[in-house]
This record gives C-alpha cells, structure tokens and sequence, in this order.
C-alpha cells in the first residue's frame, strides 16, 4: 500500500530510495525479517557513516548515509507488504533520525573549524525542515485514506495494533514527544491553518520535499565527497530560511 493514493502523488525528492527499499521489501516479505529488524539495521549504517566522517573517509561516509536512507524508506515499506504496520516501528524509526542526525552533525562539527552554537543551529534547522516537511505530507495521507499510522498531531498515546506490545508503544511515544514535541509545536505555530486550507499542490511539495530526511543525508554525502564538508552546516543554517518561505506561498496561495 501507498502512502498516497495514485492521483494525489508527487514527486518525493527526498524518496530516490524507494524502488530499492521495495525490492529489499519484497525480498524480506515470506522471511522472518520484521521492520524493527530493517530499522535496526539503518541504525547500524548511520553508526558506520558517522565512523567513516570522524575518518576521513567520505567516499564510504557518503556511501553508508545513502544507504541508511534507502533502509530508512525500506522498513515502512516492509510493513506495508507484510501488512503489519506498528507505532512501535513508527516511533522508533523517527527516535533513531533524530538522534542520528545529532550525532551526525556533532561529528561534522569535529572534523570542521564549525563553531557548535553554529552547529547546533544547523541541527534545529534541519529538524524543523524536516517537521514542516511531514506536517504537510502527513495532512495529505490523511485527507486522501493513504497510510494513516503518523498523525498531524501526536497528543496521546495510541492503542498498540495487532503484534505489538502497548508497553512499548507508551516507551517510544514519550521519547517521541520529549524529542519532537518542540518543533511540531514550532511549525503548527507558524501554519495552524494547513489542515483547513487547500491542498497543497504536487509542485510545492516537490519543492518541500527538498526539507525531507533523505534529501538531507543526500546533500551531506555530496558536500563530503567534494571536499567542501565546511559548507555542510553554514548551508543548512541557510537553508532553514525557505521554511518561512514555504509556508507564506501555502498561505497566500492555498489558504
């Protein structure tokens, strides 16, 4: 199952994984391999590009952070083909982006002459790109019967699906809000209207897709193979300025 239905799909720049995520879905689909299984294993590849950029080996740096994203689209799709679809996976896979982008940028920070307060900017910008980008994403899915296991707003604790353990569910929800709950607040702020107003046409969110999670770790790769790693954080600081951007074209165009 799709995200999306067909009619309302665009193209997801931060998704140049998926076919290979579903083929290795595919694979996986009459084995004993679960999502959490694929999640961990995108935590493993995170852990290696990060031992690689401390390095100095880009090359496999970069290899191992396109390779996190494309296990990172393959354990939702893992749970759609095996109709298994989990708050456990949901939330530990976005507990495990935000810890790994963290560990990510203080391990740019120290290979660069980056200051941290910098740096630590450059990490809340990229996390509420990030956030915008889902927001908007996740008031299509809901507005057009595509997969509904992530909310617009993650205010309570969900009731555990078949095949998961509610204890577990309470676990990852509360590291979830402890973690996100400042920038979903952040950008219902800046955009409360999203979910009232039009829809969001396919070429803005070709263009917020820039803002997702797999674009991002693309745009690192491709700075650290060309040598240009001190611009890794000074363009994401930047860059977090087309949020404000993104979101006056949304309300003045589609409110």
């Amino acid at each position: 199952m799709s995200k999306l239905p067909k009619a309302h799909k665009f193209i997801d720049l931060s998704d140049y994984g998926r076919p290979i995520a579903q083929i290795i879905a595919n694979n996986l689909k009459n084995t004993s391999f679960t999502p959490i299984h694929v999640t961990l294993a995108f935590i493993i590849s995170g852990l290696i590009a990060i031992y690689f950029i401390i390095n100095g080996n880009y090359w496999w740096a970069a290899f191992f952070l396109i390779l996190k994203s494309i296990l990172d689209a393959a354990d939702g799709e893992l749970a759609r083909v095996k109709q298994t679809p989990s708050y456990t996976g949901r939330y530990l896979d976005s507990v495990a982006d935000i810890l790994l982008n963290a560990i990510i940028f203080i391990a740019i920070w120290y290979i660069t002459d980056t200051s941290i307060w910098l740096t630590l900017l450059a990490f809340l910008g990229i996390q509420l790109q990030g956030t915008l980008y889902n927001y908007y994403y996740v008031i299509l899915r809901n507005k057009f019967d595509g997969d509904t296991t992530s909310r617009i707003f993650e205010t309570k604790i969900p009731t555990a699906l078949k095949g998961e353990q509610q204890r577990h569910v309470n676990i990852l929800f509360k590291l979830y809000t402890a973690l996100y709950g400042g920038f979903d607040k952040t950008i219902y702020f800046l955009d409360p209207r999203a979910a009232y107003g039009k829809i969001v046409p396919k070429w803005l969110m070709t263009s917020i897709s820039t803002f997702g999670l797999g674009f991002q770790l693309l745009i690192i790769a491709v700075l650290l193979v060309l040598g240009l790693k001190d611009y890794i954080i000074p363009f994401f600081v930047g860059y977090s300025g087309m949020i404000l951007i993104f979101i006056a074209i949304r309300k003045l165009y589609y409110k």
